[in-house]
């Protein structure tokens, strides 16, 4: 929902097997964020240092060939 709210030219797409997942997801658009809730989501969320690669070294290799 987040993303929704916040990337106006982004669609999320998501991969799912069960219909419950995909009822589940889609639920996302009705949710709503106040725009104190997106700030302070916003604040937390780049003050998260991401270390490393995705993958490990062997499989990234194989990745996008």
């Amino acid at each position: 929902s987040w993303i929704l709210h916040t990337q106006k030219i982004i669609v999320p797409l998501f991969g799912t097997t069960k219909e419950s997942r995909l009822i589940e997801n889609i639920g996302a658009l009705q949710v709503s964020w106040s725009q104190k809730e997106l700030e302070i989501f916003q604040k937390e969320l780049t003050a998260i240092k991401i270390e490393g690669a995705r993958y490990p070294e062997r499989i990234n290799e194989m990745v996008n060939q």
